[in-house]
């Protein structure tokens, strides 16, 4: 095992360095499809849905699991 080669790793370099890396940070930025607000506000009020439905879920299961354990323990089952 000592005697492997050890392959290494190419490391992507910028030669135009710090000011090179935001130019073109900002260049990638603008080709994005940014959404519209009218379609931001809906996706977030999917997601905020969808959270409290899992939230909703996971708190009626906690309340069954801890019933059922508690019967389970006073050996009513």
């Amino acid at each position: 095992m000592a005697n492997e080669p050890t392959a290494k790793v190419a490391l992507p370099t910028s030669r135009r360095g710090a000011k090179g890396f935001f130019s073109e940070t900002a260049r990638e930025l603008r080709k994005v499809n940014w959404p519209s607000p009218r379609d931001t506000t809906r996706l977030t009020g999917i997601v905020l849905t969808v959270c409290t439905g899992i939230t909703v879920v996971l708190l009626v299961m906690s309340g069954l699991f801890d019933r059922i354990i508690t019967l389970i323990e006073s050996g009513k089952i």
